[in-house]
């Protein structure tokens, strides 16, 4: 139950508070006083979206904040606990729109997204105006408005369909760019196929052409090689000159003169550490030309290897380094267009799985969609009656359509004016009085099913009178002893027959214009009642029809 709602710099209101009890609240006062502006403030307060134009010019900001009381509601308290919201017993739900564009919203002085609001706010008021007769005319929103009249248990079967039909849908939506991808891409993967298999079969190894190439040149070189080998060694060491010999004979000479100075002693030392230097890269040659030798047949092997490794770099880059680049990438590529946890076939299966418990849960939804629409046609039967539409019957009509996240088939509702006559579809033949009395049934038989804590009706009255309006009125107030109700109205009948009686009234000087509210008493109502059907001249008859029409 909304206990207080509180409004401040938004639009011409300055600042009001207005607090409300159970049953029936109803809001008057002259066109443009500001009654509409406060079910818009309402409508923010729950998250409707917001612009800098709802504040008060001069303001840095509209505020506006509602206190609740919340009985026992486990959809609520789950949408609480799920965003991290403290459950109580009182929620105060704070929204601030500020004069940069934004807006802080806040419930129990934790600050939350609209998204959040907006879920919480469904659970808390329920506003109900001209556009809910513009939804009775959109066929399309037909089924919505019928699924709302279900249990828990239907919308526990609903929410089962809802989820096969998302997987049913992704899994398509898999199979079908599966099949899509593998029918463009079949060229390029036949192409590195081939690709891959022609590198595979070259067997490169990092950094095998430089390494050849210098092989090859050492074999082709061979003789020089050979000779230059040759001659640096027998220049060291020959039978007829050995460079090694004299430089041995002069070192055991200079070691002779160690003891006499120390300059003698390093001259000693330093051909001494040459002698043995150049008497190991002596042997070293030695070493090399032993193992020197031309292999023809390795230069042909080599000469070979080096044209495969040409071959396969002109193809796929300038050398060994650039291919085995390229064959990494395309390996990858290659995983990408071929790779997956499953197989087309295998997909198409599960697939088919799916698609037969998507019909079934559909054919089950179908079923129980069918039950909610006999009670709902009794229901609003029953309504209209109420409202001397006697005459009138309702239907439900059902047909075939395509699997969507409501289905797979199409609600549309469909009235009879007259005994006998065709049903034909509501959104052809209703009058604007037969569509506020239709949208009321409505809203009669869903309030019983529904468990807001407030329900708001703003004029849904337009163009009704006599003793239709008092059907409405007495429509509206039944629903109000169920819970509260919150109604704006122009229409005595509606206003009399309500509990609580707030007048709205515009107020303007030099400095601006202000909505104020007041909570008025029997006399003022009697009042205000009398000036709705007599005018400004109020007569004591005026009077005494207000006052009968006050009395229950």
């Amino acid at each position: 139950m909304l206990l207080e709602i509180s409004i401040k710099n938004f639009a011409i209101i300055e600042e009001i508070s207005l607090n409300f009890e159970n049953g029936m609240t109803v809001l008057t006062g002259e066109t443009g006083a500001g009654k509409s502006i406060i079910i818009d403030a309402m409508n923010m307060m729950l998250g409707s979206r917001a612009n800098v134009e709802v504040i008060r010019q001069g303001a840095q900001k509209a505020e506006i904040e509602g206190f609740f009381a919340v009985s026992d509601n486990p959809a609520l308290n789950q949408v609480l606990a799920e965003n991290g919201l403290d459950i109580s017993d009182e929620l105060i739900i704070r929204r601030e729109i500020l004069a940069n564009g934004r807006s802080v919203s806040r419930i129990n002085g934790k600050m939350v997204n609209l998204g959040i609001l907006r879920l919480v706010g469904r659970y808390l008021v329920d506003i109900h105006g001209q556009h809910d007769q513009e939804e009775l005319m959109h066929s399309a929103l037909h089924i919505s408005m019928l699924d709302s009249f279900g249990s828990q248990d239907f919308f526990s079967l609903k929410q089962r369909y809802q989820k096969l039909f998302e997987g049913y849908r992704q899994l398509r939506k898999q199979v079908l760019e599966k099949q899509r991808s593998e029918r463009d891409n079949k060229a390029r993967i036949e192409m590195l196929e081939f690709q891959l298999a022609e590198i595979e079969a070259a067997a490169l190894q990092p950094d095998e052409d430089q390494e050849l190439l210098k092989e090859r040149d050492k074999l082709l070189n061979h003789k020089q090689i050979a000779d230059t080998l040759t001659n640096a060694s027998l220049m060291l060491d020959s039978d007829e000159f050995s460079s090694l010999s004299n430089i041995r004979s002069a070192m055991n000479n200079l070691q002779s003169l160690e003891e006499f100075d120390s300059d003698y002693k390093a001259v000693s030392s330093s051909i001494s550490e040459a002698y043995y230097i150049l008497e190991e890269v002596s042997k070293h040659l030695e070493d090399l030309l032993a193992d020197l030798d031309f292999d023809a047949g390795l230069l042909q092997r080599i000469e070979a290897r080096l044209d495969v490794i040409n071959t396969i770099t002109r193809k796929y880059g300038g050398s060994v380094a650039d291919v085995l680049a390229y064959f990494a990438a395309i390996s990858q590529e290659y995983s990408l267009l071929t790779g997956s946890s499953q197989s087309s076939d295998s997909m198409e299966r599960e697939l088919k799985v799916l698609e037969k418990e998507l019909i079934q849960a559909a054919a089950e939804l179908s079923q129980r969609r069918r039950q909610l629409a006999a009670e709902l046609e009794k229901e609003i039967k029953q309504e209209l009656q109420d409202l001397y539409m006697e005459k009138a019957d309702f239907r439900v009509q059902f047909a075939k359509g395509k699997f969507n996240r409501e289905g797979n088939e199409t609600v549309e509702f469909y009235i009879s004016t007259n005994p006998g006559s065709d049903f034909k579809p509501l959104v052809r033949i209703a009058s604007g009085g037969e569509l506020s009395r239709l949208m009321l049934a409505v809203k009669s038989a869903f309030a019983r099913k529904e468990e807001k804590t407030a329900i708001v009706f703003d004029e849904v009255d337009t163009g009704v009178s006599g003793r239709v309006a008092q059907a409405i009125a007495q429509k509206i107030y039944k629903i109000g002893s169920h819970g509260q109700v919150l109604a704006i109205s122009h229409l005595p009948q509606v206003i009399a027959i309500a509990d609580y009686q707030y007048y709205i009234e515009k107020q303007s000087d030099s400095q601006g214009t202000v909505s104020t509210a007041k909570l008025l008493t029997r006399a003022e109502r009697i009042e205000e009642i009398a000036k709705m059907l007599a005018g400004n001249d109020i007569t004591d008859a005026a009077r005494k029809q207000a006052q009968a029409l006050l009395t229950k």
